[in-house]
């Protein structure tokens, strides 16, 4: 699974019911009943989504210190009292009141899905090794292999070191896409050895649109070919040290 949540909550009966729901959308699922844990976790790694259970102690200083890199990601409030009218200043996305609806489950996290597959998409690489042409303003042209790609950017290698300053004309085809990208970029950073990455300055609507689906198709690709090969059940529990 590509996509991961992490349930901040010790009421299992809610856990249960969000789990099987995020399984079934394929989004692995991590567990956490302590916020003191869970804060570590975010420190350290990146995830999609999280959702919290207001009932817990602490949450709110989890919630007013989510890191950098996690901020971004979709932010589910649970609890048992009306939170729902304070979203706004909470930062949350969605709310649900204890106990949780399942059919109310089911929408708002398939909305929270789509959420996630958009900011996941925004940093994730695709591999794929296609030809790439390059033109500087000065009329310069070099070619060059694609190692990997985002919707912000790409990675290769060169027919030569890259050292230029200034905007970069670039042009490569994709398997499946009937039509060549053209994007500006700028040199993001470079080595001696022709290795480079290219930062997205200027793309029409289209292509950029086209780069999207295409990037969704070959990650859900990905995501079905991973599952298949996955345990039962896609939960991991984290080993808090504070327990009921």
């Amino acid at each position: 699974m590509l996509l991961e949540a992490m349930i901040v909550s010790r009421d299992w009966q809610e856990v249960a019911v969000l789990e099987c729901i995020l399984n079934d959308l394929h989004v692995g699922v991590i567990v956490h009943q302590d916020v003191g844990c869970a804060q570590q976790r975010l420190s350290k790694s990146k995830i999609d989504a999280l959702i919290l259970d207001r009932d817990l102690g602490g949450s709110e200083r989890l919630l007013g210190e989510l890191p950098a890199n996690n901020g971004s990601a979709p932010v589910i409030l649970l609890s048992r009292s009306a939170y729902e009218s304070n979203l706004p200043a909470s930062g949350a996305t969605f709310f649900f009141e204890k106990p949780i609806s399942v059919e109310q489950a089911v929408r708002t996290l398939s909305a929270t899905r789509n959420l996630m597959m958009t900011g996941h998409l925004r940093y994730q690489r695709q591999q794929i090794h296609v030809p790439v042409a390059l033109r500087y303003g000065n009329g310069r042209r070099i070619t060059a292999e694609l190692e990997n790609l985002s919707s912000g950017g790409l990675s290769l290698r060169a027919s030569e070191a890259l050292d230029r300053r200034g905007p970069i004309s670039i042009r490569f085809n994709l398997p499946g896409l009937k039509h060549t990208l053209k994007i500006k970029g700028e040199l993001a950073w470079s080595n001696n050895r022709g290795y480079a990455g290219i930062r997205f300055l200027q793309i029409s609507q289209r292509l950029e649109q086209s780069l999207q689906q295409w990037l969704g198709r070959r990650h859900m690709i990905d995501l079905t070919f991973r599952s298949t090969r996955a345990p039962v059940g896609g939960h991991l529990y984290a080993p808090d040290t504070t327990l009921l």
